[in-house]
């Protein structure tokens, strides 16, 4: 042992936190050179870029068994334990984490420095205070000095992962762990930064920055962090208290808790320790001696002779294998690099070229290489192996070519975490061998191309775990949230939210929907920051909506209100069924000021919507002037939302005076011979809005569709609900349902109809129904008639001159009598027929015998079509062509006691007469060959519908017949006779 006993060797010992690294780095700058040796290769680095801040980087170097940053005249340097230049001297040399000397695999590295490593002016030594019997008993000459801890260390007892307070670092023991750990965390808490002795200082550099910069609240880490790496840690949580050592699972002794702990407070700040997870609580006496940093002192350091012979292998092995010759000093464990050597040693051909002491030391330095990869020794051994034979048979080098296809392999950054971290385990092991003096031709060369593979990696890794065990978007939210900073939300055209970047949810008019990739644990967070920024977003809203005009609000037929294309309400009943509710669809996050604002705008509209399509229902009952019985009736088509059967109040009706019949008509009321009904309230809109507050009103989950706009009849649907028909403005007849003012028009034209004798359809009936000959005898059934079906030789098509130039007298079709007036005197109305094309005018069809129409062929009317004359004659051999037939319907009254099955509020024809007389109206006689008389007005007076008596016939007198306004076929005769 050397005599450095006139040299200052200084010790300080204390627990974590006491400012021992920070006062070893302002002594040794203080003088003119210097190294200090760290423990980890990651801590290291940090007290390097310390040092480059404070003095630029051409005063410092930086080496370590894997990188090597060294400028042309460096004062100070930075390395690990392992890589300190012993061969040189320093004015100081510090030595951290001296209590490593009784690490059982690295011991003995730190022991050789405690005995041997000495600087020109100052050694220094740092560490627990546990070694201080061991320096003085080893080093007497050693002046110790203790330093207290900063901060008051405390300890919490155990709690679950999920209740952990932010700023906390949580440690595990095995890679598996910390990976789940994070996972755990990245659920619950938005993610975790992830720490490990195996990252690359450029990943670990970038994953601590993760949590130094707030981006991450948690840690998770191994027992890495308790070498001396700083962090703002407030607490430290402990997931298990055993490791695996390299041999076997061992627990941790109470020094070794107090080390990892101690990383909990900065400085002055207190920290606090306790345990998590599986890992059961610490025994109270464990607890209290880390909170006073009492504990057993170190009886033995590991300890492994440096005085080495080289003479051959054996005599190496030899001198490793040495005991010691102090007390308190014990021989190490094997370790990798003596098990390799020992394995080498028994290859015939490593022994052959291994017979000159230069060999041997070469031999034992590339025993050396670290077993970063950590697959198996045989492996490794074999890798030494290889690299050794190059040195001696290769011209004393690496083949640059095997080097390069080396680092090729593992230049590759796609793959998962677990690929990245093996890949970058490789690339330490090249980084070493290319670290090596005079292994590599070119060795500047490939240390830069295997620190910039290393730094692809490390930089890819730090991604994968980013990626894996970070949600930016909760992680960021939080830190806004908690920072109380207030958040401004982004909507773009189709409703999605962001915040800061980072994607929130949809917002559907009032209603926010938070994004559904999110997990369960996110929801929370997520919701929180949609609170703060959708805030002044949810007031503009309701601002833009109170103010935009009523053509931007709609209301669907199942009772939704739509505001453009967003859902922002729905109908609900009301007290009558005019004055429905309305229930705004609007999240409670936008806040009550914000609903009340919708809920009134809506409320608002819907009145008005409602006054507009009822108006001629809204007048009539706000007219004083209807009183009496008139009221009543007008009080019960209000309620009926202006579509009555007349069947329901033919008693009212009967009863009221020409002046009470004259007040409702003067609001639109329509007395018809089925319905008493507004034709105003007909069109498609009210037709609509009736149906929503019916189905309202009648608590219907679902609401039925109006029929198509401009239909005459449509298809009976099975099922509908009773009473719908009615609020559509149909009547249902047999298989189909005609709207009420067509009904009327058909009886108009079938109650000058011989029906006793029978009589075929009409044209015009055909016409105003839409329907075939067949739908037709359906509908004239349900009505109460006799459909009686029949067939006959159909008629020869009339013969059609052919196109010419002169004008020509219209046929017979085209002068078809126009429809009868109806004797009821109220104006007629326009039907809506929105999209619905004309039917063919009789000028345009040819009538059958049965009444039907039948369109023209195609071509009809064209120089190519035959006419009568050009048609073939008869086949040649004489035999008679069959004669056409054609199927016709004859329908009769049928009485009451004939008509089982109909509808009990079906009237059969005799009694419809005898409600007409007392409405006013006369069934005309009929001669036999089916003309019909017509009435002829008292003079002065026009006819009088009302009347309760029935009058007398009148010999009939030719009269102009006024145009009939709703029927298409009356109107285009007009047109000819002009």
């Amino acid at each position: 042992m050397l005599d450095f006993s006139h040299r200052q060797v200084t010790a300080l010992l204390g627990p974590t936190n006491t400012g021992k690294t920070h006062e070893a780095i302002q002594r040794m700058l203080a003088r003119e050179s210097g190294v200090i040796g760290l423990p980890l290769r990651l801590l290291a680095r940090e007290v390097y870029d310390k040092i480059v801040a404070m003095r630029g980087s051409q005063s410092v170097a930086l080496v370590t068994g894997e990188e090597r940053i060294q400028p042309p005249r460096p004062q100070f340097f930075v390395c690990t334990v392992e890589a300190m230049p012993l061969n040189r001297t320093f004015d100081f040399v510090a030595i951290d984490e001296i209590q490593m000397c009784a690490d059982p695999e690295r011991g003995h590295i730190f022991t050789d420095r405690l005995l041997n490593a000495r600087g020109r002016v100052e050694t220094l030594f740092l560490g627990a205070d546990t070694i201080r019997q061991r320096i003085a008993d080893l080093v007497p000459e050693t002046r110790i000095e203790r330093r207290q801890r900063f901060s008051t260390l405390t300890y919490t007892g155990a709690r679950k992962i999920s209740r952990l307070k932010p700023r906390t670092a949580i440690v595990a023991f095995s890679v598996d762990q910390v990976y789940a750990i994070a996972e755990l965390i990245r659920r619950q808490r938005g993610g975790a930064a992830v720490v490990m002795g195996a990252l690359s200082p450029r990943t670990r550099n970038a994953q601590v920055a993760l949590y130094q910069n707030g981006e991450v609240d948690y840690l998770v880490a191994t027992d890495a962090i308790g070498m001396g790496l700083n962090m703002d840690v407030d607490h430290v949580a402990f997931a298990g208290l055993s490791k695996f050592d390299g041999r076997r699972m061992r627990r941790l002794m109470p020094n070794e808790l107090a080390q990892i702990a101690g990383r909990a407070g900065r400085y002055t700040a207190d920290g606090s320790f306790g345990v998590t997870a599986d890992a059961e609580p610490l025994d109270a006496g464990v607890a209290e001696a880390i909170e006073q940093h009492r504990f057993s002192p170190i009886k033995a350091l590991e300890w492994r002779n440096s005085s080495l012979s080289y003479a051959s292998i054996e005599a190496l092995i030899s001198s490793l294998e040495q005991p010691p010759t102090e007390s308190g000093l014990n021989r190490g464990r094997e370790s990798e690099d003596l098990a390799a050597l020992r394995a080498l040693a028994q290859d015939r051909e490593i022994r052959a070229i291994t017979r000159h002491p230069d060999a041997v030391r070469l031999l034992w330095t590339a025993c050396q290489i670290p077993d970063f990869r950590k697959t198996s020794p045989q492996e490794h051994v074999s890798l030494i192996s290889r690299i050794y034979r190059f040195l001696r048979t290769e011209g004393g080098c690496i083949p640059s070519d095997w080097f390069a296809e080396q680092l090729a392999r593992v230049d590759r950054t796609e793959g998962d975490i677990d690929t990245l971290s093996n890949r970058l385990a490789s690339i330490r092991t090249w980084t070493y061998v290319a670290n090596r003096p005079r292994w590599l031709a070119d060795a500047t060369r490939w240390r830069e191309r295997a620190r910039s593979i290393e730094d692809r990696l490390g930089d890819a890794l730090h991604k994968a775990l980013t990626q894996r065990f970070v949600d930016r978007r909760s992680s960021d939210l939080m830190r806004r949230l908690k920072g109380k900073e207030r958040l401004l939300a982004e909507v773009n055209e189709k409703g999605d939210v962001t915040a800061e970047g980072h994607f929130l949810g949809r917002l559907d008019g009032f209603r926010f929907t938070v994004d559904e990739t999110a997990s369960s644990e996110e929801l929370k967070t997520l919701r929180s920051a949609s609170m703060s920024a959708l805030e002044s977003e949810f007031a503009k809203r309701a601002d833009k909506l109170y103010l935009s005009p009523d053509t931007e609000i709609d209301l669907t037929e199942q009772g939704g209100l739509m505001w453009g294309t967003d859902a922002i309400g729905k109908l609900e009943k009301g007290e009558t069924t005019l004055t429905p509710r309305v229930r705004v669809f609007v999240d409670d996050i936008a806040g009550a000021g914000v609903a009340e604002k919708v809920e009134r705008r809506l409320t608002h509209w819907l009145g008005r919507r409602i006054a507009q399509q009822f108006e001629p229902l809204i007048a009539m009952r706000e007219d004083e002037t209807v009183t009496g019985l008139a009221k009543g009736v007008a009080f019960q088509l209000i309620e009926a939302m202006g579509v009555l059967p007349r069947r329901e109040i033919a008693e009212d009706v009967r009863a009221l005076a020409q002046e009470e019949r004259g007040l409702l008509r003067k609001h639109g009321v329509r007395f018809g011979q089925h319905n008493i009904f507004l034709p105003a309230l007909l069109k498609p809109a009210p037709t609509r809005l009736r149906l929503v507050l019916w189905s309202l009103w009648q608590g219907l989950e679902e609401f039925p569709e109006a029929p198509p706009p401009g239909h005459v009849t449509v298809p009976a649907t099975v099922g509908s609900a009773q009473g719908f028909y009615e609020m559509a403005g149909y009547r249902l007849c047999g298989q189909r349902a005609i709207r009420i003012d067509m009904l009327e028009r058909l009886a108009d034209l079938l109650r000058p109809m011989d029906a006793r004798a029978g009589f075929e359809a009409a044209p015009d009936m055909l016409s105003i129904t839409g329907c075939t000959l067949e739908q037709f005898a359906d509908l004239m059934r349900a009505l109460g008639f006799h459909a009686e079906q029949g067939e006959r030789p159909k008629p020869p098509p009339i013969a059609r001159p052919k196109p010419t130039d002169a004008p020509t007298e219209a046929t017979p079709a085209e002068t078809a009598t126009a429809t009868p007036e109806a004797v009821e005197t109220d104006p007629p109305q326009e039907p809506e027929v929105a999209g619905e094309e004309a039917p063919a005018s009789s000028a345009e069809t040819e009538p059958s015998a049965d009444g039907s129409t039948a369109p023209p062929s195609e071509g009809a009317d064209t120089a190519e079509s035959p006419d009568e004359d050009t048609r073939p004659d008869p086949d040649p051999a004489g035999e008679e062509a069959k004669p056409e037939t054609e199927v016709f319907y004859t329908f009769t009254y049928q009485r009451r006691s004939d008509s089982r099955g109909r509808r009990s509020g079906d009237r059969a024809p005799a009694k419809q007469a005898d409600n007409r007389k007392q409405d006013g109206h006369k069934q005309d006689s009929r001669k036999q060959d089916g003309s019909s008389k017509k009435r002829r007005p008292k003079p002065g007076k026009g006819p009088r519908k009302d009347q309760d008596h029935e009058r007398k016939p009148r010999k009939p007198k030719p009269v102009e017949k006024p145009v009939d306004p709703d029927s298409p076929f009356a109107i285009l005769q007009q047109l000819k006779k002009n």
